[in-house]
């Protein structure tokens, strides 16, 4: 059996291509893991997830500054949305997800 690995792509496993070893991060999947719990209902004055005039003052600072309040924490919500494993990549997908449902 001979397997090729090429840097930054694909695996090659006698001559067929396989799917990468990493992955994108998926908003929605982190979403409804992590950030659902309080967004969805609006726990502690969370932003409801869709809710417009909601979001829209928190878009406005930017998404680096909702990455902070995400990673820090901010209000109610602890650091890392209460889930210390949370990649960076995981969290600006999961706000990425959110915020494109309100535009």
């Amino acid at each position: 059996m001979r397997t090729f690995a090429i840097p930054g792509s694909l695996v090659l496993v006698f001559g067929t291509a396989v799917a990468p070893a990493v992955q994108a991060a998926d908003g929605k999947a982190v979403y409804e893991r992590t950030c659902v719990a309080c967004h969805a209902s609006g726990v502690a004055n969370a932003p409801k997830f869709g809710d417009k005039a909601a979001w829209a003052p928190r878009i406005a600072t930017g998404k680096d500054a909702l990455f902070t309040s995400v990673t820090k924490g901010k209000g109610a919500m602890p650091p890392r949305a209460g889930a210390a494993d949370l990649k960076d990549e995981d969290i600006k997908a999961a706000i990425d997800y959110m915020t494109a449902a309100v535009k």
